[in-house]
């Protein structure tokens, strides 16, 4: 098996039986990403810990495969993070599909480098991130 069958693997894998596939009630807060391009639509959950780190982590998604693959090994990358260490590792992955960044560090999400290829799916990989974001500096509910 190659590289190429492995990732597409990890892709269909993740988008058939995402990880952290849920709602998670408040007091974890909640941020909401739609792209418009394709209906695509993900809510991300997140629990922090006493210490600020991120102890829970979901999300809810009516989305292509791409998305939802992405967002489920988003849950994974970023569980047990602080808020600062997850930003950093949303820039890292945006930076390796947008900019040739590095892949140093980023596991499975490795998986979703076909990507690059296909700019106008570039939104579909990243929507759950921008929900990331947004939950992580929103508020519960």
């Amino acid at each position: 098996m190659d590289f190429d069958e492995l990732y597409q693997e990890i892709i269909l894998d993740h988008s058939k039986r995402p990880r952290n596939s849920g709602v998670l009630p408040p007091p974890a807060t909640r941020g909401s990403g739609y792209n418009p391009a394709c209906g695509d639509e993900v809510t991300v959950f997140v629990l922090k810990s006493a210490e600020g780190k991120i102890e829970t982590i979901s999300f809810q998604a009516q989305a292509c495969a791409i998305c939802t693959a992405s967002t489920s090994l988003m849950t994974l990358q970023v569980k047990g993070t602080t808020q600062e260490q997850a930003l950093e590792i949303q820039r890292h992955f945006i930076d390796f599909l947008t900019k040739d960044g590095s892949s140093e560090g980023l596991g499975h999400l490795r998986a979703l480098a076909g990507v690059k290829k296909f700019p106008q799916r570039l939104k579909c990989a990243t929507l759950g991130w921008h929900a990331l974001e947004a939950a992580l500096k929103g508020d519960a509910g």
